[in-house]
């Protein structure tokens, strides 16, 4: 019969469980949570893992030392302290007492137990606003986190690749292993394809020691912000990686569920926050292979059979070719062009939804500004709209040379803009569509007029010099902007059909 103490009787005996309140206990395969009362403490479980070992208490203490000191960078208000737990002399014990050390615990402040952002994530429940918080985080985190100097970014990734694959192997019963195969030579082929742009994304510093382990169960709602927490602390190098892989979790858990447009705005969100990121948009794909290709196998190990089918379903759907697009979204200042382009931008394949490129924040981009900073009247000369235009231009180039939709989202005011974006379609061979929303004066003064802090400078008089100047394009679509015409774009950009790269959970 086993004699080791039950750790929750250990806790209660230090000091830290308060035996008049209820505990819960979480289990995992590396760590037990305690929740009592206001806090929850954490141990490490003596055992030693393919990815990790805490087999002894020196190899525990380290793990939750190096815990605490990596998630204090983004929830300092969870993360409190790491405690000895100690026996003294006569067998009493205490929090960093005198005696003997028995093992180690982390202290932590409990939240809500429906904090959890994966307990809210259903259609509706996150908005807009919340999610460009969210990603404006995420965004800091990744610009606060140490740089990896190493060069190879295509092997960084290939190695997780081929991690999958062996741990696919492992439950032949569940993962049929041709299909297993199939997979990871797919994502084979198109990290080989992209490897170039890996590599450059590594020599250029967006390789780093991020979270490691962001999706939705790891995101805390905390006095109504959003509070990353439980990064991956066991290991260094799978902790080390491209910026991208670690925003993809959060994507690919978003889509996932099916929420195509909350993930293609926290996409384009950390895109429009973080330029040195634009040039890896077409990795996404990839990347949400990969992750999907996590989950399968993890479900697969936890007996969860019918998880695993599903994320494999879901990673093959990332790896399956999509025709890219390019859709303009043109009319004047107030006629909803970004509303509309933010509804549909999660429609359009593949994952995680097209890049919308919008001149109001390229502009304060180009400029050396924040989106709500208003620019002088010299940022709005025919040359300097120009250079705004060529810059959406070859932004969008990039995106479909490398198979990703872009939704282009500006006035487009002139025939010379409007066949210069046409022509990006012509160059890089995908389909074009061009809307045109038409709203009459009056109203589109008043929506000018009534919206809160945007990029866009518009005014009044912007309003009313744009009625007497823009040339509407005969070739597009015209659309009445009166009502939302975001259904009607809907409609045309994504027919009812099952959609590649999803799964309901």
């Amino acid at each position: 019969m086993s004699t080791t103490p039950d750790p929750t009787d250990v806790l209660t005996a230090a000091g830290a469980l308060d035996p008049d309140l209820p505990t819960d206990r979480i289990v995992t395969h590396g760590a037990v949570v305690f929740l009592n009362g206001a806090r929850a403490w954490k141990m490490k479980r003596p055992v030693r893992l393919r990815f990790f070992d805490f087999s002894t208490p020196e190899l525990r203490h380290d793990v939750l030392q190096r815990e605490l000191s990596l998630n204090r960078r983004f929830a300092p208000e969870v993360y409190r302290a790491v405690h000895a737990i100690r026996r003294a002399d006569d067998g009493s014990l205490a929090l960093d007492g005198p005696g003997e050390t028995l093992d180690w615990v982390l202290e932590m402040t409990r939240f809500d137990d429906d904090a959890l952002l994966v307990h809210r994530a259903a259609p509706g429940n996150l908005d807009d606003a919340f999610l460009r918080k969210l990603t404006e985080s995420i965004v800091d985190l990744h610009a606060s986190s140490p740089i990896r100097d190493d060069p190879h970014g295509a092997t960084r990734l290939q190695e997780v690749v081929d991690g999958n694959l062996a741990s696919m192997s492992a439950f032949p019963d569940v993962i049929d292993p041709a299909t297993a195969q199939r997979l990871t030579s797919r994502i084979t082929a198109m990290i080989a394809e992209r490897s170039s742009i890996l590599d450059a994304r590594a020599r250029q510093g967006r390789v780093r020691r991020v979270h490691g382990d962001l999706h939705l169960g790891n995101i805390a709602i905390i006095d109504d912000r959003p509070v990353p927490f439980d990064c991956l602390e066991f290991d260094e190098e799978m902790a080390t990686t491209d910026v991208l892989y670690d925003l993809a979790f959060l994507l690919m858990d978003l889509w996932a569920r099916d929420l195509r447009h909350e993930a293609n705005v926290v996409v384009n969100q950390y895109l429009d926050r973080s330029p040195d990121d634009e040039g890896g948009f077409c990795l996404l794909p990839i990347m949400l292979a990969v992750r999907a290709t996590v989950r399968a196998h993890v479900s697969a190990a936890a007996d969860a059979v019918d998880d695993a089918t599903r994320y494999l379903s879901l990673a093959l759907g990332f790896t399956e070719p999509v025709a890219p697009r390019l859709m303009a979204i043109g009319g004047g200042s107030g006629t909803g062009k970004t509303t509309v382009a933010r509804k549909i931008g999660g429609d359009l394949e593949p994952a995680p939804g097209a890049r919308i490129l919008r001149t109001d924040i390229l502009r304060k981009r180009l400029a050396g500004v924040g989106e709500a900073e208003t620019l002088p009247r010299s940022a709005y000369t025919p040359q300097a709209r120009s250079v705004v235009y060529d810059e959406c231009n070859r932004l969008a180039t990039t995106d479909l040379a490398g198979g990703m939709s872009v939704v282009a989202d500006a006035v487009f005011g002139s025939a010379a803009q409007q066949e210069a974006i046409v022509a990006v379609a012509t160059e890089t061979g995908v389909d074009f569509t061009g809307w045109w929303l038409e709203l009459d004066e009056a109203e589109r003064i008043s929506r000018i007029v009534d919206r809160g802090p945007d990029a866009s400078d518009a005014d009044e008089a912007v309003a009313r010099r744009q009625t007497a100047t823009l040339e509407p394009p005969d070739e597009w679509t015209h659309v009445d902007a009166h009502a939302d015409p975001a259904l009607f774009l809907r409609t045309s950009v994504r027919p009812p059909q099952i959609s590649r790269g999803r799964t309901k959970e």
